[in-house]
């Protein structure tokens, strides 16, 4: 099957999406966000998926508020009825989101049921007129997250056709995460383990539509495993790595973008995560516990990071204010490392 390829005229800039952090359900909500963004500047992020039954139908603010610091911020819708979408994805626009994102690869039975998610790469044509009537309602890229194949077909013909019909429809951008999803026998956490990861299915899309910008996913731990993929593709997208150790991201602006300055302390960035928290709860009553969930990896591999995320993990501590949580989570660290000298 031959595709026709965007002209120049409607080629977009692939630094937007060079490094970005994956949307990832009940983990990149605004908080998460606003912590990632006081660690990098260029990376783009990500909202969880949001259905377009809960933007259509449910409390809008609560789904799409977010912090203007947190651009450039994507929205990731999960629907796949187009008129749905082309609504779902004007409010988005109206909230000041950057791009809206098409969800074709969560693989759980629950998104499953609604017809949307990864069983969507069966169905190119619809995907393409979801993307159609989004791409006729914003101003804002309208990009396609999605696999590489379904169950256990590893034709490369069935995801390289899914892109080349989608991209006709007007979407330029395709974050591809780099496994099979398997929709039958796999809990969600096994599709990101089990189906083998094929990098090279992703690298031959780019090389057989040189114009689209192709972002690969999936089972990236390093800087050094994103240098190589970017020899290949336009962008990276990180997950949980991202989220386990966030401290990764203070250098992907110098890296990666040509933007050098000088990386936070993690005490500084903790220290506006707590004055966050005390915004969050005079505005609108969120605990801190909400906020802190998202900030434990920010110490990883540091001398009594595990006695500071237990302080702030502390269910016990909920009713003091953040700030006493703060002081006992140093005391904690101080106390690990006057130990760790003792029994030098």
């Amino acid at each position: 099957m031959e595709f026709s390829t965007p002209t120049t005229a409607t080629m977009i800039d692939a630094a937007p999406w060079r490094l970005s952090v994956a949307p990832m359900m009940d983990w990149t909500d605004r908080h998460c966000r606003y912590f990632h963004r006081l660690l990098t500047r260029r990376t783009r992020l990500y909202t969880e998926m949001v259905t377009t039954g809960a933007l259509l139908h449910g409390d809008v603010a609560r789904h799409l508020r977010f912090n203007r610091e947190e651009q450039p911020l994507a929205l990731q819708l999960g629907g796949s009825e187009p008129a749905d979408l082309a609504r779902a994805a004007r409010m988005g626009v109206q909230w000041g989101y950057d791009e809206i994102n098409l969800n074709c690869g969560c693989p759980s039975e629950r998104v499953q049921r609604g017809a949307f998610g990864a069983c969507l790469m069966n169905e190119p044509a619809l995907v393409t007129d979801c993307v159609k009537a989004m791409v006729d309602v914003v101003d804002v890229p309208v990009t396609v997250k999605h696999r590489i194949g379904i169950d256990k077909n590893e034709d490369y013909g069935f995801v390289r056709d899914f892109v080349g019909t989608v991209a006709q429809a007007g979407c330029n951008v395709f974050i591809v995460h780099a496994r099979n999803a398997w929709l039958q026998g796999l809990s969600p956490k096994e599709n990101r383990e089990i189906p083998p990861l094929r990098y090279g299915m992703a690298y031959r899309l780019k090389q057989d539509f040189p114009s689209l910008q192709i972002v690969v996913n999936g089972g990236v731990t390093n800087n050094a495993d994103i240098a190589t993929h970017l020899q290949q593709v336009d962008g990276v997208m990180l997950g949980r790595e991202a989220y386990y150790r966030p401290w990764l991201m203070t250098e992907w602006d110098t890296l990666f973008y040509g933007d050098a300055h000088l990386p936070p302390l993690p005490e500084a960035v903790e220290e506006a995560m707590v004055r966050y928290m005390e915004r969050a709860f005079a505005q609108d009553g969120c605990p801190w516990y909400a906020i802190a969930r998202h900030m434990l990896g920010l110490y990883h591999g540091r001398r009594g990071a595990r006695l500071w995320r237990q302080v702030w993990s502390d269910h016990r501590l909920k009713p003091l204010p953040p700030r006493e949580v703060l002081t006992r989570a140093h005391a904690a660290m101080a106390q690990a490392a006057v130990v760790a000298d003792h029994a030098l």
